[in-house]
């Protein structure tokens, strides 16, 4: 049962909207989820991560690469998306200043499936240290959904420290669209502990620059 509602999410998503209004930035907030767990020790319990889909895209300025075979890059060409083909990875030459260099610049990659399996031996495990191993895309998938799909994918995993933030959205998506968001956020969340709402200390939700405004 989940001890969040919707109407206390719809105030608090009205109350960080109101706030960004009053003072607007030159770039489009997004509104996080802050988690703080209680009853877990992360060096003993078994940490855990997880990623959901989320109905409404949270990160649309996140930026995504393909490498790609050549009908990927073709593809990515004509969707006027940045892409890398073997030959560029290639170029790298294994240097671990440019991989550390090419994982920095974007937030995501997505590589053709005949790809997948070299990526290891072209890149060293460069992305994978920094957790952005490729997502594979076969030919009959379209890559602007697939990169979409991305934007709208969230990660939670637990690290060394009993406290995690999620981008949930943005102040530009509907009251609507943030609460499915949130809800189905923190309802997954839940599920992924091992005594529930019971390993849940506090819920935070805020923008950018905004304060944070407790949930739970």
């Amino acid at each position: 049962m989940s001890k969040v509602s919707a109407a206390a999410v719809r105030e608090l998503v009205e109350q960080i909207k109101t706030d960004s209004k009053e003072k607007q930035r030159k770039f489009v907030e997004t509104i996080e989820l802050q988690v703080g767990l209680k009853n877990y020790d992360p060096q003993r319990d078994k940490r855990f991560s997880g990623t959901i889909k989320l109905p409404n895209v949270a990160r649309p300025n996140m930026t995504v690469c393909i490498l790609g075979d050549a009908f990927h890059c073709d593809q990515a060409k004509g969707a006027g998306m940045e892409f890398q083909s073997v030959d560029d990875l290639k170029k790298l030459n294994k240097n671990k200043k440019l991989i550390k260099k090419l994982a920095k610049k974007y937030d995501a990659f997505l590589a053709s499936e005949a790809l997948i399996k070299q990526i290891p031996r072209l890149l060293g495990p460069g992305l994978h240290k920094v957790g952005k191993f490729p997502t594979p895309v076969s030919h009959n998938d379209s890559l602007t959904d697939k990169a979409n799909e991305l934007r709208a994918t969230i990660k939670f995993q637990l690290k060394k420290v009993l406290c995690l933030g999620v981008a949930v959205g943005h102040v530009k998506m509907t009251d609507d669209e943030l609460i499915a968001n949130i809800m189905l956020s923190v309802n997954f969340l839940v599920s992924l502990l091992k005594k529930h709402w019971q390993n849940i200390k506090s819920l935070y939700l805020k923008s950018s620059m905004g304060k944070p405004y407790r949930l739970f």
